[in-house]
């Protein structure tokens, strides 16, 4: 990294999400250097007074996050069933409180389940296998992207990891238009919540037309939440799982893995792309 990009990084990481520490490296065991690293603290998601989730976090996009993670979990059914929002800060972590609709509220106590603690692996939480999953609905045929385009947006999507270029511990997830341009993204520790924070800020912006790239593999959760949003086009930069590619195939979402420069493996739906 050239100097003055990491100077423009440090400025813009500086107060939040990143905290600097001693370190020995392997071949200098006598002299300590300062690093950084990333804050990863407990978020506690509460709807209307009764706390629903806990997930580890880094403290930033906490409103995208919460957004994000009430529309792929089918919370909500659009940003505006959310009355208000506070963010909290408490001496363990931080609360993101958040305002239903009476409607959307008695919903969300009809199917409530215990999912204190989940990190991302989508079943530590829930009570019973047959919980696993949420029916979707098939997605529609809209969107088609050329693949030509899709080189330049992985070399932009660093630009949306400040904490990460930093600490090197952060997955992105980001809205790619339909010319290959990178219009805003998301980082987080968890791969799951830098998507929740940019399904939300997508929902916020109002974007349609495009695709999500994420910097992570695509578990079948990170599918799901995808389409639970309305999102037709995923393209991960790494591996896809075989659960992940057969909720792709059944709600019709286009899958991309080793998306790479020079390089990518289509799952399914093959036809929105050229």
């Amino acid at each position: 990294m050239k100097q003055n990009d990491r100077l423009s990084v440090d400025n813009a990481a500086a107060h939040i999400g990143v905290a600097q520490t001693q370190v020995w490296q392997r071949d200098a065991l006598a002299e300590a250097q300062t690093d950084w690293l990333a804050d990863e603290v407990p978020v506690a998601l509460v709807y209307n007074g009764i706390s629903h989730v806990v997930m580890m976090s880094t403290p930033k996009d906490l409103e995208a996050f919460a957004i994000g993670f009430s529309l792929s979990e089918g919370i909500i059914d659009a940003p505006g069933d959310i009355y208000g929002m506070d963010v909290v800060p408490g001496c363990n972590g931080i609360e993101v409180q958040i305002e239903l609709s009476s409607r959307r509220f008695m919903a969300l106590k009809a199917q409530r389940r215990a999912m204190a603690g989940r990190t991302g692996c989508g079943v530590c939480g829930v009570e019973q296998l047959n919980d696993i999953g949420k029916p979707i609905a098939p997605l529609p045929f809209t969107q088609t992207f050329d693949l030509a385009r899709l080189d330049e947006a992985l070399h932009q999507l660093k630009t949306f990891q400040p904490v990460g270029q930093l600490t090197g511990c952060t997955h992105a997830a980001a809205w790619m238009d339909p010319q290959g341009e990178l219009v805003g993204g998301c980082e987080d520790v968890g791969r799951h919540v830098a998507l929740d924070k940019l399904l939300g800020y997508r929902s916020q912006q109002g974007w349609t037309q495009g695709a999500v790239l994420v910097s992570s593999r695509a578990s079948y959760e990170m599918v799901q939440k995808s389409a639970m949003c309305g999102v037709e086009i995923l393209f991960a930069v790494s591996a896809a799982t075989r659960l992940a590619v057969e909720v792709a195939e059944r709600s019709n979402l286009t899958l991309v893995g080793f998306s790479k420069p020079g390089r990518a493996t289509v799952y399914s739906h093959p036809q929105r792309l050229r």
